[in-house]
């Protein structure tokens, strides 16, 4: 019954969207009365509301779906959707002062005389406007209005032209900054956690561990990794559009020739061309190029987005005024001001020193000088035309449609879960033939399908829910969720250009001149689709344009993760590895060279730890020999594991399938044993419905093939033989370089242990001449200062024996001098050695360092060398298969 439920959910919605009820109420009204019907059902037929529930009971889905809307407003954790208003203004406050226009006439100017150039202007322009406003009605209306004129003029075909204009204004979709990337990577988000817990259950059902290791583990992503992924993928995007304009002007004579500029090519021209260009790429370089250095989070970029459009539109609005650009002026030199300021003042609150004082001065005049600009510019657009009004109330318009379908979908999505629809799209996914590039295939096609019908925002909060756990939790293709966000929205994009229902045709539909007809805008927006698919295409089988950017960015940020990171290992050691290949005799020398140097200045022990830590290095070269030979015997042997492996996983995947309707069949035949008048003949169908469900298990567990257990062990063998060998070789590696950066940060520190001399040789003194509680306190004071010098534990310890003696009603200060004198006398020797092995031993030992830091100690460093972080993350960008380890 739950499959007749789960029918007429999507029946009510699809009729009401249909209807052109609104999405924002058909959404959670048809989950709602879904959800009551179904109650209704259970109590009629079933005598319990909840007979129709997978679990749980029509309060529970009820309040699930209340749960989700308390996550989007109440989990401070969750703030990815708070900048979803501030880009919404920034983009039409920049389309109400008519930016967009300067652009199209400018750009069309500067390309006009190359062949197919007013189409390659509104692609670039498209582009540029996708980086700073977003919305693609605003953009193809702007289009529509200014460049096809022109383009018509100029007798452009048709269908190119209108095709030109529809695709370029849907670029804001994928182009960041986009709301479509923030909704996703806000949907991403809870997908991905699910997504983790389907892969830990799968972990544990197949090896019986509790704990999977992280690197096995599904990571989530966020709307400024969305952004930095989807850069690539756009500007891919925007290269296909101009490639296929100037093929069809080369091509096709006639279809789109040439436009001489009339006027001059002169100083006023290119001033012109530079105040159109100028704004825009202004912005984009803030809002952009502050997520992509690290210096501002995606909440941060939006609010400068916001600020920056207003006063963009300050100085726009009241053109031709004498003081039009002052604002504008002003907020760019106060923001220079604070930029050098910054780099010559620490102006941490914190941290905040005497000095600082002048920075501080300096940096109060320039905020202030910003404070006005953005107040100044503020004015003028709530004076000039209404404006601040009018794009304020749009704004809040626009948000609230945003999260009350947000809203919606969260509570469509909990009666779709209710209903054991997650779990039916998941079996049927799972047993398609082909695994998961079928799967994803099929979810790609079903989202195109759906983009012929339905709103973009409608399918990503919808769709995405119910099918990205399943796909992403896949451990054999184990896509990341950016690559997966990334070609849902290229996907998504689509569904503005598909007739019929494509919004970006009907906009221009409603600006387009009468000579233009339907027809032109349908057979021009396909070639477009084409390349949107072939993009998709591209992304598809190089995921590395996606993911790189984003994992180098993560690589070399101020917060980027130590190279000790697990999930980085195999990646380091690829790297580390051809290396060796190529350094390994200059490796060899560097630990010839200071194994020469005469270590008798070092006490026994120290020299004892650096011999063996040169010893270690030469040894790892035996030790990546053999973790390359125990990795060639897993991978040697996985293509004859892999396919009994697949065979033996899918019987015993659907033997719990099986296993979860035996336990759901139980509970509805204890259900209906125990009502007052049970129906004799449906306990007899069910319990012959279990029997049947447990004679399938039986089947199933007779097909796996009886060497199973052997092949399964072998390679786990294998597996634990690889495991073993690179942890062998990694704590070879720790060890070799601990041992140097310790002795040459107990060096180092001669001179700081040489200056507390004074303060130890008067602690035998204060124990004869002071009383007990200051010679205490004298004691005190000196451990807390050896405790600040590497290499003291063993002075340290007498002194604390010292103290110790001193303490409670029968004190021996005789023993406290004995230890004192001990302890000062191994002070002494440790004084003298550390300042001969300063002069002696140091240079070689900080030369040594020099040398191996990258390399053998690269796991003990803060972060990655730059030549490191790119190999790293090209490595990283790939998608790697651990279908094998589940």
């Amino acid at each position: 019954m739950e499959v007749v439920f789960i029918a007429i959910l999507l029946l009510m919605m699809m009729v009401a969207l249909s209807s052109g009820y609104p999405v924002a109420f058909s959404l959670p009204g048809a989950a709602i009365l879904s959800i009551g019907l179904a109650a209704l059902g259970g109590y009629l037929f079933a005598g319990d509301p909840s007979a129709f529930f997978v679990e749980g009971g029509p309060l529970t889905w009820l309040n699930a779906g209340v749960t989700n809307f308390r996550s989007l407003y109440w989990n401070v954790e969750r703030d990815t959707l708070i900048a979803v208003p501030l880009f919404i203004f920034m983009g039409i406050m920049l389309q109400r002062s008519k930016i967009a226009e300067d652009l199209l006439v400018s750009m069309a100017q500067l390309f006009g005389p190359v062949p197919g150039g007013l189409g390659i202007s509104v692609v670039l322009v498209g582009a540029l406007l996708a980086a700073t406003t977003g919305i693609v009605g605003a953009t193809v209306i702007a289009m529509g209005l200014i460049s096809l004129p022109a383009m018509l003029r100029n007798n452009y075909s048709k269908p190119l032209a209108t095709g030109t204009i529809c695709a370029s204004g849907t670029l804001g979709q994928i182009i960041p900054p986009s709301i479509v990337l923030i909704i996703l990577a806000d949907q991403l988000g809870g997908a991905s956690d699910q997504a983790s817990t389907i892969r830990k259950a799968a972990y544990k059902a197949a090896t019986g561990e509790f704990s999977m290791p992280s690197v096995l583990d599904v990571t989530s992503t966020s709307a400024g990794e969305m952004f930095m992924g989807a850069l690539v993928p756009g500007l891919v995007l925007v290269g296909l559009y101009i490639m296929y304009i100037l093929m069809v002007a080369l091509f096709r004579k006639g279809s789109a020739p040439p436009v001489p500029y009339e006027g001059n090519w002169d100083l006023t021209f290119a001033k012109r061309v530079v105040l159109a260009l100028a704004p825009p790429l202004t912005l984009i370089l803030l809002v952009l190029g502050s997520i992509i250095l690290g210096v501002a989070t995606v909440n941060q970029a939006g609010a400068v987005g916001a600020v920056g459009a207003m006063i963009m539109g300050g100085y726009r609005l009241a053109e031709g005024q004498r003081n039009a650009y002052y604002p504008a002026i002003l907020a760019v030199v106060s923001t220079i001001v604070i930029a050098i300021v910054l780099a010559f003042y620490d102006l941490n609150v914190k941290s905040i020193k005497t000095g600082d004082a002048i920075g501080l001065f300096l940096a109060a005049v320039a905020v202030t000088g910003l404070l006005i600009a953005v107040a100044w510019s503020t004015w003028r657009i709530y004076k000039i035309e209404d404006t601040l009004n009018s794009v304020m109330v749009e704004t809040a318009k626009t948000t609230s449609m945003v999260f009350i379908i947000l809203i919606g979908a969260a509570m469509l999505t909990a009666a779709f879960r209710g209903f054991g629809g997650e779990e039916l799209v998941k079996h049927f996914l799972t047993n398609l033939e082909g695994g998961f590039w079928i799967q994803f295939m099929v979810v790609m096609a079903v989202m195109f399908v759906l983009g012929f019908f339905i709103d973009f925002l409608e399918i990503a909060v919808v769709v995405v829910p119910i099918v990205a756990p399943i796909l992403l939790a896949d451990p054999g293709a184990n896509v990341t969720a950016v690559w997966f966000g990334v070609m849902v929205g290229l996907n998504l994009q689509t569904s503005f250009l598909t007739p019929p229902f494509g919004f970006s045709l009907f906009y221009l539909r409603g600006v387009a001149p009468p000579i233009v007809k339907t027809l032109h805008i349908y057979r021009g927006s396909i070639p477009f689709i084409g390349l949107q698919v072939v993009a998709l295409v591209i992304v598809a089988v190089s995921p590395a344009i996606v993911n790189y950017l984003p994992t180098r960015i993560s690589l070399s940020s101020d917060t980027a993760p130590p190279p000790i990171n697990p999930r980085m290992q195999s990646c380091i050691e690829e790297y580390l590895f051809d290396h060796y290949d190529d350094q390994g005799e200059q490796l060899r020398g560097d630990v010839k060279t200071l194994g020469a140097l005469e270590l008798s200045v070092l006490p026994e022990k120290r020299q004892k730890a650096l011999n063996e830590s040169l010893d270690r290095t030469l040894n790892t070269f035996d030790l990546v020999a053999t973790v390359r030979m125990a990795e060639e015997h897993r991978v040697g042997y996985s293509s004859e594991y892999r396919p009994q492996h697949q065979f033996v996983r899918r019987l015993q995947s659907d033997m719990r399938l099986i296993h979860l309707k035996v336990v759901k069949l139980k509970q509805v035949l204890t259900r209906t044993s125990r009502s007052e008048s049970p129906d004799r003949d449906e306990i007899t169908r069910i319990e012959a419905a279990i029997e049947k469900a447990e004679a399938a298990i039986t089947d199933l567990q007779n097909q796996i093939p009886e060497s199973w257990a052997g092949v399964n062990k072998r390679y786990a063998d294998l597996e634990k033989a690889e495991s073993q060998a690179r942890r062998d070789y990694r704590n070879n590696v720790d060890q070799a370089y601990k041992t140097i950066a310790e002795l040459r940060e107990v060096i180092d520190g001669a001179d700081e242990l040489a200056g507390l001399e004074q303060q130890m040789t008067a602690l035998e003194k204060a124990v004869v001449n002071e009383p007990a509680k200051v010679a205490l306190e004298r004691i005190k004071q000196s451990e807390s200062a050896l405790g600040k010098v590497a290499g003291t534990s063993a002075i340290k310890s007498k002194l604390s024996k010292a103290r110790r003696a001193l303490k409670g009603n029968q004190p021996d200060p005789e023993k406290a001098i004995q230890l004192l004198s001990e302890g000062l006398t191994l002070y002494a020797a440790e004084v003298d050695w550390r300042r001969r092995a300063a002069v002696e031993i140091a240079p070689a030992l900080a030369s040594y360092d020099n040398a191996i830091k990258d390399s053998i100690g690269l796991r003990l460093q803060r972060r990655l060398t730059d030549d490191q972080v790119k190999a790293v993350a090209s490595c990283l960008s790939e998608h790697r298969d651990y279908s094998l380890q589940f």
